[in-house]
């Protein structure tokens, strides 16, 4: 895929964001052009807790693991600071989807996204990683012990905003 198709490819997502209530916006975080969508959901099912949904993506030229487990890192970090409302634990949790897409996807970045949810204290984040080359999306599509009341609203979510399109 070229550059058109990745600016593509993030373009359908932050229609697919919009779609869903998420309030899709774009901003530069250290000069990189950054999509940030958030949502908020109550259910009584989740022992009556509000979670914070935040989506962030990201073009970038190659990705590895660390590149993914530092944009993981600060994604969360991002999201705690911009959640708002109570404390993070105190009927209150943050998810992420930190995502980045790009043309050179190292096959060790891919199965670190896909092999587990990244969780801290009532925050959760499943990292997506898109290799644009083939259009293959890979992510957490499991059910944790830790945040397992979560699982199935995050696996709903990342189904509608990053469909798989491609190669494995």
């Amino acid at each position: 895929m070229s550059e058109e198709s990745i600016r593509n490819y993030l373009t359908s997502v932050e229609g697919r964001l919009a779609a869903d209530g998420c309030a899709p916006r774009w901003e530069d975080r250290s000069g990189v052009p950054v999509l940030v969508g958030r949502r908020a959901d109550f259910r009584m099912r989740w022992a009556a807790t509000n979670l914070h949904l935040f989506t962030v993506a990201a073009a970038v030229p190659e990705v590895t693991v660390p590149v993914i487990d530092a944009f993981t890192t600060q994604v969360l970090a991002y999201a705690k600071k911009n959640k708002g409302g109570l404390p993070v634990g105190m009927q209150t949790g943050v998810a992420a989807f930190p995502v980045l897409v790009g043309d050179r996807i190292d096959p060790a970045a891919m199965a670190w996204a896909e092999e587990k949810q990244r969780n801290q204290f009532a925050c959760f984040a499943r990292p997506v990683v898109v290799d644009s080359a083939c259009g293959y999306v890979g992510m957490y599509r499991g059910k944790p012990a830790l945040g397992r009341a979560y699982a199935s609203h995050l696996i709903e979510k990342g189904a509608r905003y990053f469909s798989p399109q491609g190669c494995p």
